[in-house]
């Protein structure tokens, strides 16, 4: 079991070294990244294979003890996002290798397999950290790599957006040490188990305090409003095999920090309407940010921060079916967000930008491209039957519950983000996909297809495909995903399962 839980962590590091070694024979170090991932997303398969009903496992580092020794912790919801994560990771990895065969991307392969895989190794010990320092560690491991990321391919664009990204950053790791600090002060631990028992008897302002703490920390990472400023002037900019990886996790890892923090720690009910009011700013505020964009990426950038929103939204609601709600809106969002991305990036193959103002007839120019945008599209915009429209049931249906004028409120907001969002949609396929293609689009089409990087474009379609279908693949599971979510949701506001696996016989 030991062995199981530290595999998503301990598997991507290993990797990392190993395709640093092969740093000067490019397809073997593209073959060892992909095996190191496929190794993730088995063991990760795997962990979701003996939580999915409601058990959760522990790891012990050295044998020590909880709380004095480092605990990993997968439950349904840790395990759920790690399977999800470590496919998308391994997908974006074969489109990032097509992208370097023909020299389609102008980033440097031999530093980007092993950072990626650092990557990797953060995002998954996020998940399953069962301290407080330990999801720190984390999370420091996952934005070391994505710091150097973000500047592949440099640019004058890129550096500026990098800079931002670094010091907003650090500004919240500051935050989350200090938060460490005072947590460790008051109750004297850092293992979130423990913390959970010994915070019940702490006074009641303090928890409000500690809990908004930590709510601006992860919200940071998590790009909510007003925190958000930074995530559309860096997002698009970077490269898409970069793009695409950040939207579908850095931020979804940050939401499931708060979840887990809100949830166990806090019990919720301290902030929730705090989370309210910040659900109902995220959606409008972002999808009115999308609607005044001309580039393609930005406007995906700006519907990322709307919809966080939602997820703020059924974590706010504080109830089984409001969290179960969240999960399924992580997974669809996971999923489509990276789509999205990468369809972007064939579109920028095609035309050399993603300007609106210098596109049209892409339908003609690839079919296969305007359906692969269509469809992760529509879900976004929560269009049945896919998967986004599962989601926002869920997360209506939760509201609906529990009633009161603010939530009400929210989920009126709701609406109007998915309104909005179909509209924003809507203008992006009538400028970009409709119409009578540009000579120069049909030229460089005809130059790709036939050219030496035809190869690297195929296997991007391809890969780009894939994703597609793991997309109509969340909405056809909807009912498996849905009944694994209630457990899941369950679990997550007792934490009495949770507290016992980690504390046998209760807290220390």
């Amino acid at each position: 079991m030991n062995l199981l839980l530290a595999g998503p962590f301990v598997i991507p590091l290993l990797g990392a070294g190993i395709t640093l070694l092969l740093r000067r024979t490019p397809r073997s170090q593209q073959v060892a990244g992909v095996v190191t991932l496929a190794a993730v997303v088995a063991d990760a398969a795997w962990l979701l294979s003996l939580t999915a009903d409601g058990t959760v496992l522990t790891s012990h580092a050295g044998n020590w003890p909880a709380p004095l020794g480092i605990t990993l912790v997968a439950d349904p919801l840790a395990a759920l996002l790690l399977t999800v994560s470590a496919v998308v990771l391994i997908l974006v990895l074969l489109y990032a290798i097509g992208q370097d065969i023909g020299g389609l991307s102008r980033a440097t392969p031999q530093t980007f397999h092993p950072l990626y895989l650092v990557l990797t190794a953060g995002v998954c010990l996020s998940f399953l950290a069962g301290d407080l320092f330990n999801l720190f560690v984390a999370f420091e491991v996952m934005l070391t790599a994505s710091y150097a990321l973000i500047t592949q391919a440099p640019t004058r664009a890129r550096v500026r957006a990098s800079m931002i990204y670094t010091v907003v950053g650090l500004t919240s790791s500051i935050l989350f040490l200090t938060g460490i600090a005072l947590v460790y002060a008051l109750v004297g631990t850092v293992n979130m188990a423990d913390i959970a028992v010994k915070l019940d008897g702490a006074p009641d302002d303090l928890r409000m305090v500690l809990a908004l703490l930590f709510l601006v920390v992860f919200g940071i990472k998590a790009a909510i409003v007003p925190m958000h400023f930074w995530l559309p002037d860096s997002y698009p900019v970077a490269i898409t095999r970069i793009s695409a990886i950040f939207a579908a996790l850095l931020t979804k890892v940050a939401v499931y920090a708060i979840i887990r923090t809100q949830t166990l720690l806090f019990g919720g009910d301290d902030v929730s309407a705090v989370l309210l009011w910040i659900a109902i700013a995220t959606m409008v505020v972002g999808i009115m940010g999308a609607l005044v964009q001309d580039d393609i990426n930005r406007i995906m950038s700006f519907a990322l921060v709307s919809h966080i929103g939602f997820m703020i939204f059924g974590l706010a609601l504080n109830t089984v079916a409001g969290i179960a709600g969240v999960m399924v809106y992580l997974v669809h969002h996971i999923v489509v967000q990276a789509t999205m991305f990468l369809v972007n990036g064939l579109v920028r193959q095609f035309v050399g930008h993603t300007s609106l103002r210098s596109i049209r007839g892409l339908t003609a120019v690839s079919p296969a491209l305007a359906i692969y945008f269509f469809l992760p599209a529509v879900s976004l915009a929560g269009i049945p039957p896919m998967s986004g429209f599962i989601a926002k049931v869920a997360l209506f249906q939760a509201g609906v519950e529990v009633g009161g004028w603010l939530t009400w409120v929210a989920i009126g907001a709701g609406l109007l983000t998915s309104l909005l969002t179909l509209i924003a949609i809507f203008r992006v396929w009538t400028r970009a996909f409709w119409g009578t293609p540009l000579p120069d689009m049909l030229t460089a089409r005809a130059e790709l297809k036939r050219g030496p990087d035809a190869a690297g474009l195929r296997m991007m379609t391809a890969t780009t495909g894939v994703m597609v279908a793991v997309g109509v693949l969340v909405a056809l599971l909807g009912g498996p995903l849905v009944d694994l979510s209630f457990t899941a949701a369950h679990d997550l506001l007792d934490g009495g399962a949770y507290i016992e696996a980690v504390l046998p016989g209760g807290a220390s």
